[in-house]
């Protein structure tokens, strides 16, 4: 037997192959190895860059909401009749028309007259369209730049081809110009109120020194950025001959597809909630609360149950929702490009909820007729409400309907929802002739307003659906304790509600949202009860806390004494969660435990104000934002910085109540405490502030007769210039309409000695 053994050129061979493999295999780790520095930032390149690469996003894309966001006006994008149209609204005619290539819009201006008005942008295209007109454009401003915007009242229903006049909520008289909810006011504006979730990397860039604008966008409406990220390093990647994404920065895109559906929500969520602003420096794959703060449930938004009453845009209801802490995002229903939802009907809902054949689109589960309305999974379980006369949007809290809640609380149902218009027969021939509408929430609106007809229809309504679903399911309905609640016996001031709420405030997320605690707190606060300090240490401590649990944890220490609130808050100040950190510090000072610190710690509370001034200044169009900081700086002792913010908030909203009340406040204090020969003129600056101030709250407390703190504010003013008797009626009215609120009474008490006296 012969051993064969390998000739030298064999050998060679291997050798050459050997290394070849080498050589390779450090060639492709080198190749994944390379990658982009950390820190390397990505910039917006337009949806252009995209569609080569995704020409079927992109196709689903065009034509949707996202799409037609915000658009110049022109032939093709203008929906509205533009044909000499005209529509008779608060005793006055507004005519549509052309104007050659332009669009235009005779209607009541800033001077109350009737003036023409060229339409420069669209805004939206389904149930409705929105016409926009800019302002205070200077020949010298570039043509990337937009002034001051303001959304027309006139607009037009795509559905029913019509023209109409969209009013606020609870305002049925004609606003006069000088009323911020007239379209050429600030509630208008389209910088203000519409910019940020309407247009590609919006930059407000608004100048307060001048009171101008010189706003920036990428793209015009919601483009693929907007969810996306700006899209510059993806690009770049995607067009290297490397084998690999790169290791550290992935697709260069923000991460919206794993298995965690965190991403994904908190990239819708800034523009599908009601919410404030932190920065404008939002990128989708970053945390909410790292640049924005979140509505809580206020009455005036949420009914107590946390359904939806006002526009809260989806999101803060959604949290609410079991679907959300099963997991399911929105892309769960919603194709992300078309906005569609990818199925049709119930199979939009039975897609998922399977479960035993049959078990839940059937008579048997609904007891309604097979293809009516009351079949429909989203009649029952997410009902709608309709804003802007004729959006209908659906509360995705996605609950079982409670009418026994209805019937102990007086929250809303699904139920009474639809049925509640079987009672239009029996309210009484003088109300039937006024009161006509199907329109859930409007009869809620109505009983709340102090309609006693139209809250007994809704009793009797609520009593019928909880009957009824008591028939139905009997043994098998679901009738769980609901953190609506102790919040309801709280407001009524039921016994033993206060403990209620704090035990609200310390139940887990699987038994109450995180954004029901947090209201939970947030109203004791507003309402005094210092009880709730020593749960607040306790979520401020529990690092699994939310952050908007924790930020409302912290706004408790408004009610300690400053040096509790020296202890708990000081450390906060460096908290991973900017939400805390801003509210920590914001709270220190508020608190009267910025006195209290040394100053190195003062240094430490001052640097993380500018977090908060930074917060502020976002808004910095906004009166409120200045008056703000001005009282963070007052309450530090920097008299000149305070004075200078509401000097620029009286600047930038002349018509608006509040600052010169503040400003004449502190300018009063230093001349008392201060014996220069300023004293003299800052209290004529004070009598000036304070006559200035007079007529805007008289306007005020009219535009909100039944508003208490309003009113109790226009109070003091008058007894402020000396009108006694007049402050006393007005401060009495305050006590009628808030008769819970002990300042009141002292304050009617004090007026009436005085007076006596006198």
């Amino acid at each position: 037997m012969h051993l064969i053994s390998s000739s030298p050129k064999s050998k060679r061979l291997v050798l050459i192959a050997g290394a070849a493999l080498l050589l390779l295999a450090g060639g492709v780790f080198a190749d994944y190895w390379s990658a982009k520095p950390i820190g390397t930032k990505a910039d917006y390149v337009g949806r252009s860059a995209c569609i080569d690469c995704h020409r079927d996003q992109a196709a689903l894309f065009v034509g949707s909401d996202h799409d037609k966001a915000m658009d110049f006006a022109t032939s093709e994008t203008v929906l509205g009749d533009f044909d000499d149209a005209t529509l008779e609204h608060d005793g006055m005619v507004s005519r549509m028309f052309r104007d050659g290539e332009r669009f235009m819009v005779r209607t009541d201006g800033p001077s109350g007259e009737l003036e023409d008005f060229e339409v420069k942008y669209v805004f939206g295209v389904d149930p409705l369209q929105q016409y926009m007109v800019e302002f205070d454009r200077t020949a010298d401003m570039p043509d990337h730049e937009i002034a001051r915007v303001q959304v027309l009242r006139i607009s037009w229903d795509t559905a029913n081809k019509r023209w109409f006049y969209l009013r606020p909520p609870d305002v049925a008289d004609k606003l006069l110009p000088d009323d911020p909810l007239h379209w050429t006011g600030i509630a208008q504006r389209w910088q203000t109120m519409c910019a940020d979730c309407h247009s590609t990397n919006l930059k407000r860039n608004f100048d307060p020194v001048a009171n101008r604008y010189h706003t920036t966008y990428s793209e015009i409406d919601v483009s693929c950025e907007s969810c996306h990220g700006p899209g510059s390093l993806h690009v770049e990647l995607a067009n290297e001959k490397s084998l690999f994404w790169d290791r550290i920065h992935g697709y260069g895109l923000a991460r919206l597809k794993g298995l965690d559906p965190q991403p994904q929500l908190q990239s819708c969520a800034p523009c599908h909630s009601r919410r404030g602003l932190l920065d404008d420096q939002f990128k989708p794959g970053d945390l909410f609360t790292d640049h924005y703060n979140l509505e809580l449930l206020r009455p005036d938004t949420y009914h107590a149950d946390g359904q939806i009453k006002d526009e809260v845009y989806v999101f803060g209801s959604f949290i609410q929702s079991r679907m959300y802490h099963k997991g399911i995002r929105c892309t769960d229903c919603h194709d992300p490009h078309s906005l569609k939802l990818k199925k049709t009907g119930n199979e939009t809902c039975t897609s998922c909820h399977q479960h035993a054949a049959g078990k839940y689109d059937v008579p048997s589960h609904h007891h309604h007729a097979v293809g009516s309305a009351g079949a429909m999974c989203v009649n029952c379980h997410m009902p709608h409400t309709t804003y802007m006369e004729v959006d209908a949007r659906r509360d995705h809290s996605i609950r079982v309907p409670r009418p026994d809640l209805s019937v102990k609380l007086g929250t809303p149902n699904a139920c009474s929802h639809c049925h509640v218009a079987d009672q239009l027969e029996s309210i009484g021939e003088p109300l039937k002739k006024t009161f006509t509408t199907k329109e859930y929430s409007q009869w809620l609106m109505a009983a709340e307003q102090g309609n006693q007809v139209i809250s007994d229809a809704i009793s009797a309504t609520d009593k019928w659906c909880d009957e009824a679903c008591e028939k139905w399911y009997g043994n098998d309905r679901k009738q769980p304790v609901h953190f609506a609640e102790p919040i309801v016996a709280f407001r009524r001031r039921e016994a033993g509600s206060l403990e209620g709420m704090l035990r609200l405030a310390m139940e887990s997320d699987e038994t109450a949202p995180a954004l029901a605690r947090a209201s939970s707190i947030a109203e004791l606060v507003d309402a005094g009860a210092s009880q709730v300090i020593p749960t607040a240490k306790q979520l401020i401590d529990d690092a699994s806390q939310a952050p908007i649990v924790r930020a409302a944890a912290v706004g408790a220490f408004a009610l300690s004494s400053p040096e509790d609130a020296r202890r708990t808050l000081l450390p906060l100040l460096s908290d991973p969660s900017r939400l805390v950190r801003t509210e920590a510090a914001r709270m220190l000072v508020a608190s009267g435990g910025y006195q209290t610190l040394t100053g190195a710690e003062q240094l430490r509370v001052d640097q993380s104000l500018s977090e908060v001034e930074a917060s502020l200044m976002e808004t910095s169009d906004r009166a409120g934002a200045h008056m703000a900081w001005a009282m963070l700086c007052e309450r530090r002792g920097r008299i000149d910085e305070a004075i200078s913010a509401y000097e620029t908030a009286i600047r930038i909203e002349p018509n608006t109540t509040g600052p010169r009340s503040n400003f004449a406040s502190l300018l009063e204090n230093v001349a008392s405490q201060n014996r220069s020969p300023d004293g003299p003129a800052m209290m004529v600056r004070v009598r000036e502030l304070r006559t200035a101030e007079l007529p805007l709250l008289r306007r005020d407390a009219g535009l909100a007769p039944d508003n208490a703190p309003i009113q109790y504010r226009l109070g003091l003013s008058l007894y402020l210039a000396g009108e006694m008797e007049e402050a006393l009626a007005q401060i009495e009215r305050a006590v009628a309409l808030a008769p819970e609120v002990a300042e009141f009474q002292q304050a009617r008490d004090l007026l009436k000695e005085k007076l006596e006296q006198e």
